[in-house]
């Protein structure tokens, strides 16, 4: 069988890792990227670089590809719509619709009675003024904004920053007394047919994930809830691919979904080293309807986010053998950004 040449949208870690997995299994990639130094040009088979609103681009794209994934969600709706006239667009665009606006998706998980902690829509400070009894709350841009981007955490009306642009809706969360932060990765490949991955457990600092490990030390309850809210989550939206479900967890053992991304994960990194099958090679196997093979754990493992100048601390250092060091390649080294990211596994 003839296997398809897969065009992923978005040139970042992401991208490169989806790449590197479908190399590993004979499927040729197309990187489409608006970042001329994307880290992704390094590991796929040829390199689009251009604007997404550049027709010419796109057609270049379309032309050079059989079907269509991509890495991040900032992508334009009518881009994405553009090319699934042409080509399949898996998962897809109304599905990514949905899950850029943070209202959307909040109402939807809630309409599928899936918990989220308290929200409400913020057009103006007079809105935040009749809604503070969602204080202490995270005030949210209803779209973009990532790793904290777009964020402000509000403890009281003393806290409005005047950097808050009201000509942006945003969303105003209610804060719940966290106990931990967990993520559910699964891929659908077709109805009821699903390869689930065990919930992670993750550690974020300013609002950046710093690490993540399996087993996650949760209940078995919290465990079984979050594995069958991330499943049905992926059966309502027909979703094919990998798609992870973040979640909190309360001091009283409550558990809320906080965001959903259409996407593979930071957090399911880990995944490469700990299962047979990473979230990575799975996303590829479900959109290019390739066989689904039954994905275990082979190791537990933590994963460390290697975040700005300590890339080169870690390009020096020497690793053990159980120990898996992935440097993204990326050419300019910023505070904040994720440069690359470790892997331990227990021995």
């Amino acid at each position: 069988m003839n296997r398809p040449t897969l065009g992923i949208i978005g040139g970042g870690q992401l991208g490169s890792l989806l790449a590197d997995a479908a190399k590993k299994i004979g499927i040729k990639t197309v990187i489409l990227s608006d970042d001329i130094n994307a880290p992704a040009k390094n590991f796929s088979g040829k390199f689009i670089y251009g604007n997404y609103n550049d027709q010419n681009i796109i057609d270049e794209f379309i032309n050079s590809v059989d079907l269509v994934t991509y890495e991040f969600e900032n992508i334009p709706f009518s881009v994405l719509k553009k090319i699934d006239e042409k080509k399949t667009v898996l998962p897809k665009p109304e599905i990514n619709n949905l899950i850029q606006n943070r209202l959307n998706e909040k109402d939807f998980l809630n309409k599928n009675n899936i918990q989220t902690t308290k929200y409400v829509l913020i057009e103006n400070i007079e809105q935040l003024k009749e809604n503070q009894n969602l204080f202490p709350g995270l005030l949210k841009t209803t779209t973009l904004g990532y790793d904290g981007k777009g964020q402000y955490k509000l403890n009281n009306l003393d806290d409005l920053n005047t950097n808050i642009d009201f000509a942006k809706r945003y969303i105003l969360e209610k804060l719940i007394n966290l106990k931990k932060e967990i993520s559910v990765i699964v891929t659908r490949f077709g109805h009821q047919k699903f390869e689930i991955y065990e919930p992670i457990e993750n550690v974020h600092e300013d609002q950046i994930l710093k690490h993540s490990k399996v087993p996650a030390n949760i209940s078995d309850s919290i465990k079984k809830k979050s594995i069958d809210w991330s499943t049905m989550i992926a059966e309502e939206l027909d979703y094919i691919g990998t798609l992870c479900v973040e979640f909190f967890v309360d001091k009283n053992d409550n558990l809320y979904a906080n965001e959903v991304a259409p996407r593979v994960h930071n957090s399911g990194h880990l995944t490469i080293n700990s299962h047979n099958v990473s979230q990575f090679e799975n996303h590829i196997r479900a959109v290019c309807g390739l066989d689904k093979i039954e994905t275990k754990k082979i190791h537990n493992a933590k994963m460390i986010n290697i975040i700005g100048e300590d890339i080169s601390i870690y390009r020096k250092k020497s690793f053990k053998d159980n120990e898996f060091f992935y440097d993204y390649l990326k050419k300019e080294i910023k505070s904040k950004r994720k440069m690359g990211h470790l892997t331990i596994i227990d021995e």
